[in-house]
């Protein structure tokens, strides 16, 4: 996995969430649209997102007849990450502190817990 994937911040998050579902490359005019309106942020703004996460190594750059931008990380590899930050800075490391807490508070419904039993299930 690339390590820069830690030093993404929550509004560099935002882009690269556009280009998840964009799953193709794009100019920054459609970088800039798609954040302009759910967001409300400035172009300069955005272009500077950009340009972090190209120098973090995160997003490609490659010339046509304008610059178009690609991530270098998958959504599954950074929401793995995440995940696993997650459960070391919160629960000192442990998944079943999370999946506990998670049930405690009500956050799984009776069909996730039967579908977790599932993927659990040993087959004999």
């Amino acid at each position: 996995m690339n390590k820069s994937v830690e030093k993404i911040s929550d509004s560099e998050l935002e882009v690269m969430r556009v280009l998840w579902e964009a799953g193709d490359a794009l100019p920054i005019t459609e970088i800039r649209r798609s954040l302009q309106r759910s967001k409300g942020w400035e172009a300069t703004t955005i272009k500077t997102l950009v340009q972090r996460l190209c120098a973090k190594g995160v997003l490609a750059q490659e010339k046509r007849n304008v610059f178009y931008y690609s991530p270098l990380v998958s959504e599954q590899e950074y929401n793995d990450w995440a995940t696993g930050d997650l459960i070391r800075k919160l629960y000192r490391g442990s998944a079943k502190e999370l999946v506990a807490a998670l049930v405690r508070s009500d956050g799984l419904s009776k069909s996730d817990v039967d579908e977790l039993r599932a993927m659990f299930k040993v087959e004999e």
